[in-house]
């Protein structure tokens, strides 16, 4: 087998998240504005790509020429990418600059520029440098800085997991498919699982736990040492080997034999606190629960009763096995004394997507071809949510540009029937003096109006709670888009009130949105969970901005499961002429 045969195929997930990061290097390196953009968009450009890059990079890199937004020097790197796994340039750059810097520029509100500034001015190489120019208040000195921004470093600093390389779970979920797709001709290996905070879907993950059923550790463990992604095989003992792959993120194998798989599965799946819980149960029933099974304690001797399954160990306290989604010690216990478990919402109980872009402003496709991408996908109605005005650099609608794309919405749902349901919906921008960037009679005339914030994001609380507040009181407002505005690991959430924000669409009558976009996932779980409480509709939209980005919505479904929402909690798991009489009513 050929060195180019052995890589794992990467998918366009990965391979844009090198010329993120490229850009970010060169960024850093005070390179030409143009080569930094166009890294970037190509970025974006090979993240929507509905096709796979990779597979196109192999066959024939010219092919990648011809899609918008990949130039010649973008279709080498890719075509250099998938025959050594590695993009000289990238390589390059990594080891002439040292590698804590790439972790001050993720730190939210530094960025490459920043870091360059740190870098240059103050000499600063690493985490504890940085910490330390911002105890003695250098940092604020520099241009472009200031005492909110040192304030904000700090803040960061002060974060318990800031250090910790955290990737997005669509990231660490694609990394997992490709080594079980990798490790899976291992013969002596039975059961394969991920656990951890992976299987928990938790919308960031530090690791993966990969636990293999066999009776042989030898055979898997080899086959894990071979795979061509790794940097560096940490640990390797008897049972329990630790790498760590190129990207940096760690993998730990553990090999258990069949009789133990369910109770190791359940220990390292955790979460702690839910184990806690569990196993002071346990102990009031005279068990005892740890990665090997569930023992019964008499006097001094232990007696195995299970283990071999997860069900076995819930089972022998009495509990349901849970779904690893909400194993997290909150509310998951007080839902099995009450009786079964509420049946959480999946993917296949969404019939609709309510925030989606198109062309007309900086979507990637056509109206039409998000229509015919929605009924590929099964849905039964969408929103067409291009921004309004205020957003200029997605060249945003005016009440003539989106009065003209409704009259086009119109020609096409009389076009596809009963096939599918387009809403004329808009974006709509609420801006910094709290008004909407759209005028009410315009607003009046849409099917669907989700209101965001924008712009104005470092204003106080108080501020930014009302305008978001006065936008769920306007009557034409059904929904509010990503409430808290934050991007995982690059922009912290706006500084609002959640709480008077859920109490005020219970209050009006409004939905809350949950983007599912990978890099948002806001409303996060406890907000989810919390708007359930009052009986918030949740909304669990893509925020597509192609025909791939429709894809996203799974990620939305997991968020929505670890907040504990069940179908009927989501608004868009209604037909359309339920969710029709919903929007109507409301």
């Amino acid at each position: 087998m050929s060195e180019r045969d052995a890589l794992p195929p990467l998918n366009n997930a990965q391979i844009a998240a090198l010329f993120d990061e490229l850009a970010d290097w060169l960024e850093f390196e005070g390179a030409n504005a143009f080569r930094i953009r166009a890294y970037r968009n190509a970025a974006r450009t090979i993240r929507d790509y509905p096709g796979s890059i990779a597979a196109l990079a192999r066959e024939d890199p010219k092919q990648l020429i011809a899609i918008e937004g990949i130039g010649k020097g973008v279709a080498e790197k890719c075509h250099a990418l998938v025959e050594t796994g590695q993009i000289p340039q990238l390589e390059e750059l990594r080891r002439s600059i040292p590698p804590t810097v790439l972790e001050i520029m993720r730190i939210p509100g530094i960025g490459p520029k920043k870091a360059k500034a740190l870098f240059d001015q103050l000499n600063i190489r690493t985490i504890d440098d940085l910490r330390k120019a911002c105890e003695s208040h250098h940092v604020q000195d520099l241009k472009g800085f200031g005492p909110k921004t040192e304030a904000s470093i700090v803040e960061q600093l002060g974060r318990a997991d800031f250090t910790e390389h955290r990737i997005y779970w669509a990231d660490a979920d694609a990394i997992a498919q490709q080594l079980r797709e990798y490790l899976a001709p291992v013969e002596s290996v039975g059961q394969l699982a991920f656990a951890g905070s992976y299987r928990r879907g938790k919308e960031t993950v530090g690791d993966l736990d990969l636990l293999a059923e066999s009776a042989d550790p030898g055979p898997v463990m080899d086959r894990l040492a071979a795979y061509p992604l790794i940097g560096e095989v940490m640990l390797r003992g008897d049972t329990k080997m630790s790498v760590r792959l190129q990207s940096g993120l760690q993998v730990d194998l553990r090999v258990v034999p069949s009789e133990s798989f369910g109770a190791a599965l359940q220990y390292f799946t955790g979460s702690k606190a839910h184990n806690v819980t569990l196993r002071h149960r346990a102990k009031q029933q005279g068990l005892k629960i740890n990665e090997y099974g569930v023992f019964r304690i008499d006097d001094e001797s232990e007696t195995y009763i299970g283990g071999r399954v997860e069900e076995e160990v819930y089972a022998a306290l009495g509990l349901p096995c849970f779904p690893p989604e909400i194993r997290e010690d909150r509310f998951e216990f007080e839902w099995a004394e009450e009786g079964p478990l509420p049946e959480l919402v999946a993917h296949g109980d969404l019939r609709g997507d309510l925030h989606m872009h198109t062309s007309a402003t900086d979507g990637r496709n056509t109206l039409r071809e998000m229509a015919q991408a929605a009924i590929a996908r099964g849905l039964r109605y969408i929103a067409i949510t291009d921004h309004s005005k205020r957003v200029s650099m997605a060249h945003g609608l005016d009440a003539d540009r989106l009065r003209a794309q409704w009259r086009e919405i119109d020609e096409l749902n009389t076009e596809l029937g009963r096939r599918l349901k387009v809403l004329k919906g808009v974006e709509c921008d609420i801006l910094e003096d709290g008004r909407l960037d759209l005028a009410d009679d315009v607003l009046a005339e849409a099917d669907w109006v989700v209101a965001s914030v924008h712009y104005g994001q470092s204003q106080p609380r108080d501020q930014i709670t009302a305008r978001i507040v006065g936008a769920l009181e306007h009557r034409s407002v059904h929904c509010i888009a990503h409430p808290t505005g934050r991007l995982l690991n690059r922009r912290p959430p706006y500084d609002v009130d959640m709480e008077a924000v859920i109490a005020a669409a219970a209050t009006e009558g409004k939905m809350l949105e949950l983007n599912a976009n990978p890099a948002r996932l806001a409303l996060n779980d406890i907000h989810c969970r919390a708007a359930q409480r009052l009986g918030v509709p949740i909304v669990i939209s893509s925020d597509a901005h192609s025909t791939a980005g429709l894809d996203v919505l799974r990620y939305g479904i997991l968020q929505a499961r670890r907040g504990g929402l069940t179908a009927s909690d989501v608004a868009n798991t209604l037909a359309w002429s339920q969710f029709r009489k919903l929007i109507r009513a409301r």
